[in-house]
């Protein structure tokens, strides 16, 4: 889905509704398109504050940017944009998405979280048996699996049993004849939902009862239960990889602030001087607390993690964001189920607790619709449909009226044979291979009526829910304007090279350097090496000269930063005097300044590569401006001044 937030105020004056298209003011036309008062009454009262320019929040100044919103979504549908496949996928999309809040899947969905959330407090640690067997299985095989799994059962009962030798005699898992069906210690989301229920449900030192999945029969020994681990807060002093204007090796740069660290040295002075990770950086290294998996970075996560007292320091670690010294700040308490709601909800959706949520809303909208299924499909399309569905080859044949039956009904809808016919023949081509065609059907029929059920859902709600269908409008709307906005001006800023090169050269006087200074920046421990450093330079000593040998036996006392950098960048010192030579000694947290100024750089003009972004952020504007006075000159847009005058006493 496109970042839609990016283009909030582009889009803030949308919302046509259907509850507003109905026969009351008209408060302007756009070739002869009403557009209506309450309409703009709704947009303008409910985004008046996003109004930066206060000459447009009065109703005349907030009308032409209503009018230019308007003109900008009659443009996109002249152009066909409503038509695009992406447009309708991504709105296709968002409706699915905010339909949920109004189709029960949330409260079923929060319930299943909560489960989650409190399974995942603990660990268990457990054995299985498995039989494997698939759901396509023949119903002889299906019952010799079961037969199979339950006579193992029988045997783990028994006192005395030793289930990991069951495991390795009987499990078809891979591997089971060495591992003994052992699995460790796992938690909520690690198995499968129906493995995991199982799991949860059964004592320490019990058998499960047998359990299907996707895999096939299982039982499970649950050996112990533990507590999961908590989550921990940490700073982080980090030195990027990344190539960029300084010139010094990352590696020894994190070696020298993990000695200075040792020599007693301020980690979080050291953070905020030194650290790449400057949303860290300003708050001393400190972190959001985190558990093991959350992070993009498994070796922190695990260096992190063998830090056992509060004020511990790692050694250097390597990722792949660049090294890292990592102090411990805070085992943290368990979480809230609100404050991890939302993952929770997330992960719910997906896998076999997403099915339990779809039966029971499919469930839900029968009741409320009224649903019937006429009678079995199976007979007919066993024999209507060939085999060549299972290779994805099968094309649908017309259907005769006679035999063209009601395959179910949902309000007043009815779903044909026709209907399904379509969606195999569509649906063949995506859906997961099969080796049986009757349990194919059954499995697109699940399908088909599931959809079936929600599409006729979220249509009732835009008739019947006036929030729900003013927020798909905006969205509508938005989407848009998105487009039209991308195809028309950002693009083709972006794309139109000539035309970038030409705004650069008539505004070049725009975009200029600042005084430059070319540098040699010395960050020393105390104002003693500071001085010493002052003095070294002075008699003409090599800045890394200078630096070995005040750094002698691994000892880190001063260190150094070369480069170009415009004066007022963090890396020179606050009120630094600019000439050439070396300056002052500058006090800065617990660190000393002193710049060798080689080259000072005068003001000049940037080259259009060293500012393209904003050029062409400048330029979209230009473009922007010329466009819209195109379409006012294409659509004859008329505003009703009676109209808009009731709508003044009545906003007033």
């Amino acid at each position: 889905m496109k970042n839609f937030l990016t283009v909030l105020f582009l889009v803030f004056l949308g919302g046509t509704t259907i509850f507003s298209q109905n026969k009351k003011d008209v408060l302007l036309t756009i070739d002869g398109t009403p557009v209506y008062a309450n309409e703009f009454k709704r947009v303008y009262e409910k985004n008046l504050e996003l109004v930066q320019d206060e000459s447009q929040k009065d109703i005349d100044g907030y009308l032409q940017l209503f009018i230019d919103y308007k003109l900008k979504i009659f443009e996109a549908k002249a152009q066909g944009l409503d038509e695009g496949e992406v447009y309708k996928a991504e709105l296709t999309k968002y409706r699915d998405q905010l339909s949920r809040n109004y189709l029960f899947e949330n409260k079923f969905t929060e319930d299943l979280a909560k489960e989650a959330y409190d399974r995942g407090k603990e660990e268990i640690n457990a054995n299985h048996i498995l039989i494997k067997v698939s759901y396509e299985a023949t119903p002889q095989d299906t019952l010799a699996a079961y037969n199979k799994i339950k006579s193992i059962r029988e045997k783990a009962l028994k006192n005395g049993a030793d289930f990991e030798q069951l495991a390795k005699e009987n499990s078809e898992e891979p591997n089971a004849k060495s591992s003994g069906g052992k699995l460790g210690y796992f938690s909520v989301f690690n198995m499968v939902y129906p493995f995991e229920t199982a799991a949860y449900n059964t004592k320490v030192g019990a058998v499960s009862e047998i359990v299907r999945t996707n895999f096939g029969y299982h039982i499970i020994k649950v050996n112990d239960r533990r507590e999961r681990l908590p989550k921990v807060a940490v700073s982080h002093i980090m030195i990027s990889d990344k190539k960029g204007a300084k010139t010094f090796d990352p590696k020894e740069r994190i070696n020298e602030i993990s000695t200075m660290l040792k020599q007693g040295q301020s980690f979080e002075n050291l953070a905020k001087e030194y650290s790449d990770d400057k949303n860290s950086g300003v708050k001393g290294g400190a972190l959001k607390p985190f558990t093991k998996g959350e992070l993009r970075a498994p070796e922190f996560e695990e260096v992190a993690y063998q830090l056992k007292n509060i004020g511990d320091i790692s050694e250097p670690v390597k990722t792949d964001f660049g090294w890292h010294i990592i102090r411990l700040d805070e085992i943290v308490a368990d979480p809230t189920f609100e404050e991890q709601r939302v993952q929770l909800e997330k992960k719910v959706k997906q896998g076999d607790r997403g099915k339990v949520v779809i039966n029971a809303v499919n469930n839900k909208i029968k009741e409320i619709y009224g649903f019937k299924k006429v009678e079995s499909y199976l007979p007919f399309f066993d024999t209507y449909v060939t085999d060549s569905v299972l290779s994805r080859k099968w094309k649908k044949e017309p259907i005769a009226a006679a035999q063209n039956k009601t395959l179910f009904t949902i309000g007043n809808k009815a779903v044909k044979y026709s209907d399904f016919a379509s969606y195999i023949e569509e649906r063949q081509g995506t859906t997961m291979p099969f080796k049986d065609k009757e349990k194919l059907l059954i499995g697109m029929y699940d399908e088909l009526e599931t959809n079936e059920l929600k599409e006729y859902f979220r249509d009732q709600l835009e008739i019947e829910n006036e929030e729900y269908a003013a927020i798909l409008g905006e969205y509508r709307d938005g989407l848009l304007i998105f487009d039209v906005m991308d195809k028309n001006i950002w693009s083709k800023a972006k794309n139109d090279t000539i035309g970038l090169q030409n705004f650069y050269n008539k505004s070049k006087e725009n975009y200029r350097w600042k005084k430059r200074l070319d540098v040699d920046i010395f960050s020393a421990t105390s104002q003693i090496y500071a001085q010493r450093v002052q003095k070294m330079i002075q008699e003409g000593m090599a800045p890394e000269d200078i630096k070995t040998e005040l750094n002698p036996d691994g000892s880190v006392n001063v260190l150094l930063t070369q480069g170009v950098f415009e004066i007022g960048e963090k890396e020179l010192p606050e009120n630094l005097d600019i000439k050439k030579g070396v300056s002052s000694v500058y006090p800065s947290n617990d660190s000393f300044t002193v710049v060798n100024v080689k080259e000072i750089l005068p003001e000049s003009i940037k080259d259009l590569e060293d500012v393209k972004g904003r050029v062409i952020s400048n330029y979209q504007n230009e473009l922007e401006t010329t466009w819209m006075n195109e379409l006012h000159a294409k659509y004859k847009v008329e505003v009703n001044s009676k109209t808009l005058r009731k709508l003044k006493r009545r906003l007033k």
